[in-house]
């Protein structure tokens, strides 16, 4: 993909001409453009579809700076008139009681803040959940449609497992009760992706958002009266007790239920497209799974489903990285160009499953770094590992230039991934990793039966069975 002309600019300095950063070409296959704006610099003028203008940082050394730059704040009264036109696609009154959330505050109310969720994502707490994650892995791979010896099998595994896997994993995490867990809309998930006021879709866009905070609202009577020790309860008590306000406890949720589930879906749809092209690695991870921590890791550096962070801003004017950019102005870190940069990473463009060391900026960096990061980490491990352990003959169904990948600004993924196996190999009791895995208990109905938190039952991405595990 050649680099786009700049936009037409009529100010003095043509140098700062904003980039095009959009369109079905840069969303396949954004890192021929990366490297080329990475050559010229580490930082650059662009526009995305709503019109918005913002400064990409592209390398590495200089992503790294940026994201741990006390300068660069994350609230968004820093932005300045001309981002506020067109960035806040939120409307009124949800942009000021969905929008002030973690990845929005700056010191000290950040720091206060995430306190408040980060033992729910603890390493020691994601491993001791393993066991029940591979379990809901497995039983949704029970329902996927049976393979015949002449034709194999044939599923959509966005429908099937991407889009279902992490919601499940982060209803037990958050403690979601069942019956807001079968009510839960994946349509909602959308209202991160920008719609300008004139768009055709803005009626859409907003009936989503109106449905969202309505279940939210629901959520937090629901926990009110039954509370219990997982996170949602824990965040609900901490509102009563003056800790959170209500517009910060409904934008955690917020946060939790969109940005805990979406990016894990993407990252799954990414890693197997990567894995799809390299056939030859997708049959040494399945010949050899314990090579996959590794592979996890590399996986989200070649292509991260976080592709772009959220806006920065400066409160004064100021140079970052060599170019001066004005106060209130958003600026962008590209994660995936910084991660493919060969100033720091040998080969970038390779997949490497043994690299090491691997000091990729898939999560971010800094006091903003992904707080769910151990269970992103572990989700994609274990959906891998059962993919490939369950599905001998793995692959894609169609050609893959007719993947649709997703338009939204800041992220990468598919909608659909078809795929063809050979057959549906059993569960087992430990699924290749003894106590990490099993297929769990059915009760009634043939269905699994729910576990303590009862969080995974009806799950509404798709399937037509339950797949709860204890």
């Amino acid at each position: 993909m050649r680099l786009p002309e700049p936009l037409p600019h009529h100010g003095a300095d043509h140098e700062r001409a904003p980039f095009p950063l959009y369109g079905e070409d840069y969303k396949r296959d954004p890192y021929p453009l990366y490297a080329e704006l990475r050559e010229r610099g580490p930082v650059h003028r662009v526009r995305f579809p709503s019109g918005v203008s913002a400064w990409l940082i592209t390398g590495y050394e200089a992503a790294h700076r940026a994201l741990n730059d006390p300068r660069l704040g994350k609230h968004h009264s820093r932005g300045n008139a001309a981002w506020r036109a067109r960035a806040s696609v939120m409307p009124e009154p949800q942009h000021s009681q969905l929008q002030v959330h973690l990845l929005h505050q700056d010191p000290p109310r950040h720091t206060a803040m995430r306190r408040l969720i980060t033992d729910a994502f603890a390493p020691r707490r994601v491993t001791e959940l393993r066991p029940r994650f591979v379990r809901l892995a497995d039983a949704l791979l029970d329902e996927l449609p049976p393979a015949s010896p002449e034709r194999g099998g044939t599923a959509d595994l966005v429908a099937s497992f991407a889009a279902r896997f992490p919601f499940l994993v982060l209803a037990e995490v958050i403690g979601l009760p069942d019956e807001f867990t079968g009510r839960f809309d994946r349509d909602w998930g959308k209202v991160v992706q920008p719609v300008g006021p004139d768009d055709p879709g803005r009626p859409a866009y907003e009936a989503r958002l109106r449905g969202l905070q309505g279940y939210i609202a629901e959520l937090v009577r629901h926990k009110r009266r039954e509370r219990g020790g997982d996170l949602l309860s824990r965040l609900v008590t901490a509102r009563d007790e003056g800790a959170l306000d209500g517009a910060e406890l409904d934008s955690m949720i917020f946060q939790l239920l969109v940005a805990g589930q979406e990016p894990v879906t993407n990252q799954i749809t990414t890693a197997l497209t990567a894995l799809f092209r390299h056939p030859a690695h997708l049959a040494t991870l399945r010949d050899d799974p314990a090579l996959l921590p590794r592979a996890v890791d590399e996986l989200l550096r070649y292509d991260s489903a976080f592709e772009l962070t959220t806006w920065r801003f400066l409160a004064a004017d100021a140079e970052v990285s060599g170019t001066r950019i004005p106060a209130g102005d958003s600026v962008i870190v590209s994660l995936c160009a910084a991660n493919r940069d060969p100033a720091r990473f040998p080969a970038p463009d390779t997949l490497d499953l043994g690299r090491s060391p691997n000091p990729h900026l898939a999560f971010g960096h800094g006091i903003h770094f992904c707080p769910g990061a151990t269970l992103a980490r572990t989700e994609l491990h274990i959906a891998l590992e059962t993919l490939l352990r369950r599905l001998p003959g793995l692959r894609l169904a169609v050609p893959e230039g007719r993947l649709r990948w997703i338009p939204a600004v800041l992220a990468r993924g598919v909608d659909e991934l078809p795929v063809a196996y050979d057959a549906v190999g059993g569960g087992g009791e430990d699924g290749g990793h003894g106590k990490h895995s099993g297929s769990g208990k059915y009760g009634k109905e043939g269905e699994l039966e729910a576990g303590r938190t009862g969080a995974a039952s009806g799950c509404p991405f798709g399937g037509a069975g339950k797949a709860t595990a204890r």
